[in-house]
């Protein structure tokens, strides 16, 4: 089958930054189904392992990334119980395995969803790994309800990106929150806009921003930019025995004695945990992912797409990466095969 990967760790500008090379289709064994890929996304994650995972070395197998993907099941595991042969199928994938640029991929049944019926392939593969991540940190991360907190006012660092771009979506739609969204750009503001912000606020300047814009506290903030930079605005921003929660890690140690004297709350969301540690809750991907489908095809969601490269070449995925490490990139980008 034929794949796209690295064996070093290149910047996107050279040649070599991906090649393309052909490998034996692997076989559906377990809990495990064989899904022929249509369309893929790319997120961050995916230009930082390359820039990362092979420096001044290589590899000796050229490493396959990618982590959001929709497809069809050629074949099945002797374990599955959730999906059959046919079956349209989208997914974010399992960190710790070969990712989705490639023809055929293995993924365990329990981190698959169905695909919305009514979207495109295209549409599909935007959502995976970015609703999951906005899914976690509103839901378990920060046990968000719509019971207890409609309402309660949410910062959201980052609105037009990838996982902005549907966590808007939830907080406002499904937790009930008021949504205050950072975006800097005439586009940016206007998609958050579209995504349901209540309030888009510039990222620079943001505590005089959202001062500005009436808000003393919020009740909730997520980070989905850099922890690092946001960290003293978000400590002055929170509402007392509030809640932070960040995706971006941390270059440096964090200073939660900022949060000690308002008694804030602090969570790391990765959305690979599950799958990673094989967490005896990793069905709750393959539970969210439908949750998700059902509410695209309720209209309740839109995807989060905004650009499609066509075709499955090493030419689309540089650009595709290049766009992302450019941080300009509004929505997801994706790649049809």
């Amino acid at each position: 089958m034929k794949a796209i990967g690295f064996n070093t760790s290149l910047p996107i500008s050279d040649p070599n930054s991906f090649i393309e090379f052909e490998i034996d289709k692997p076989l559906a064994t377990g809990k495990n189904l064989l899904v022929k890929i249509q369309a893929i996304s790319v997120n961050p994650v995916d230009y930082k392992i390359r820039q990362n995972s092979a420096k001044n070395i290589v590899l000796e197998t050229p490493k396959i990334i990618g982590w959001d993907a929709v497809g069809i099941v050629e074949a099945v595991g002797e374990e599955t119980e959730l999906f059959k042969v046919g079956d349209a199928v989208y997914y974010a994938g399992d960190l710790t395995k070969p990712g989705c640029n490639a023809t055929h991929q293995l993924v365990d049944e329990r981190i698959v969803g169905r695909k919305p019926k009514s979207i495109s392939n295209e549409a599909a593969a935007a959502l995976p790994l970015t609703s999951l991540t906005a899914w976690e940190i509103l839901f378990d991360r920060m046990r968000i309800q719509n019971e207890k907190d409609a309402g309660k006012t949410i910062l959201i660092i980052g609105g037009a990106g990838g996982v902005g771009s549907i966590a808007i979506q939830l907080a406002k739609k499904i937790a009930g929150l008021k949504v205050i969204a950072t975006a800097s750009r005439p586009e940016s503001i206007a998609w958050c806009k579209d995504r349901g912000a209540d309030v888009v606020v510039n990222h620079k300047n943001l505590v005089e921003e959202v001062r500005t814009a009436g808000f003393k506290y919020v009740d909730f903030i997520v980070d989905f930019v850099d922890n690092n930079a946001y960290w003293p605005m978000m400590a002055e921003l929170i509402k007392p025995q509030g809640h932070i929660a960040s995706i971006t890690g941390s270059s440096e140690p964090i200073a939660l004695n900022l949060l000690k004297n308002k008694s804030v709350t602090f969570s790391w969301e990765l959305m690979y945990t599950r799958s990673m540690f094989q967490t005896e809750d990793m069905i709750e991907q393959h539970n969210i992912l439908n949750k998700i489908s059902d509410l695209i095809e309720a209209g309740t969601l839109t995807s989060t797409l905004h650009t499609t490269l066509n075709g499955f070449t090493t030419d689309n995925l540089k650009e595709a990466h290049a766009l992302l490490e450019s941080g300009k990139t509004i929505g997801k980008v994706v790649i049809s095969f």
